[in-house]
């Protein structure tokens, strides 16, 4: 289920055809899932309640064709990596992946090795490679010590990513992850800007927000719901990975990434202290080749013209917004390590206030 299951239409900007990420050409997302074991902690063994997701730019080689990016934190309480590079030399070479914060250095050992497979001159005559990684702290159901996601769950993610529907909740990456203390986990939303020429597509990994805060399209939803299986996780952190076919730079995508913290303020939280809220953003249409064959290269760059950069900033809000409601409503209640359960939003609590404050 998706937030416009409700018969609500959030935002002015119409949604792309799957109302994901994967609207932006291209795109292709992947997901890993591992659910296993019950009952008490057994450090190494389980339960385990994790996972990785894989965003692709594009199909192509990503080292040989790099993609424009930008990167914003909006708080660094957080174990992201190539995030400098990125900064630096303004482009992405490797498909993006999220799991979770201990596993992080498993997986970016994954995807070099991926990198490595597909790249044989990798180290040798081509240089070496920036992996991009991603995390969420899901260790409330997750056997986090464990850091249980290998190398064979990075490349099948990678190679598994599909365009189409994008599955949302308890997958991948946001298997364990919590939001607003309920249930959370992957989510994605699209929008179309400037009459439909360009499109921006977001999906994120939820585990941030503390329950009074939950905002869903401007309804108390958190504060009405206050004593509803308390106490769970206190506020964690969120990824969001920002896609458009808009042809923007470095600069431009950087300016695109640090509009997400207007999306993620809209659902309530505060970016607390002790979260990790960063925000990847890249552009599809102007590839750059690893090994160019000319010194200059003409590329098309969108003008900064106020309705068009205005549009575009109205576009990732809103979509960085609805992919975080869709990650709440689609998760369902999980029971992980010590019976520690993190329950989902109640779908009739959501239709009663939402009738409620007149949102239907």
């Amino acid at each position: 289920m998706r937030l416009r299951d409700f018969g609500i239409t959030p935002g002015r900007l119409p949604a792309g055809t799957l109302n994901a990420i994967t609207d932006v050409p291209g795109v292709k997302v992947g997901h890993v899932t591992l659910i296993s074991g019950e009952g008490a902690l057994q450090q190494g063994t389980g339960p385990v309640r994790t996972g990785t997701t894989a965003v692709l730019p594009h199909d192509g080689s990503l080292f040989r064709e790099k993609v424009p990016a930008g990167v914003f934190t909006i708080n660094g309480f957080g174990k992201a990596t190539g995030f400098e590079q990125i900064r630096t030399r303004g482009v992405i070479e490797t498909p993006i992946l999220l799991t979770n914060t201990l596993n992080i250095g498993r997986v970016s050992d994954g995807l070099i090795g991926y990198m490595l497979r597909q790249n044989p001159d990798i180290g040798l005559t081509a240089g070496t490679v920036s992996p991009v990684v991603g995390e969420c702290n899901d260790g409330f159901l997750n056997d986090l010590r464990g850091r249980h996601v290998h190398e064979a769950h990075v490349w099948a993610a990678i190679d598994g990513a599909s365009g189409g529907a994008v599955a949302e909740g308890c997958v991948g990456a946001g298997t364990g992850t919590a939001c607003y203390q309920f249930k959370g986990g992957i989510g994605t939303s699209s929008r179309m800007a400037l009459d439909g020429r360009y499109t921006v597509g977001a999906l994120v990994q939820t585990n941030h927000g503390s329950r009074a805060e939950l905002m869903m399209l401007g309804v108390p939803v958190g504060l009405h719901l206050l004593e509803d299986h308390l106490p769970q996780p206190g506020p964690g952190s969120i990824m969001m990975v920002l896609a458009t076919d808009a042809p923007l730079d470095s600069r431009q995508l950087t300016r695109l990434a640090a509009r997400a913290a207007f999306g993620l303020a809209r659902t309530g939280t505060v970016s607390h202290d002790g979260s990790g809220d960063f925000v990847i953003a890249f552009s599809t249409p102007n590839r750059w080749a690893h090994e160019p064959a000319e010194i200059e290269q003409p590329v098309t760059r969108l003008t900064e013209g106020e309705k068009a950069t205005n549009e575009l900033f109205l576009a990732a809000v809103e979509s960085v917004e609805e992919a975080i409601l869709n990650a709440l409503v689609a998760a369902e209640t999980m029971t992980g390590r010590d019976g520690n359960t993190l329950h989902a939003l109640p779908h009739e609590a959501i239709s009663h206030w939402f009738e409620y404050y007149r949102r239907t």
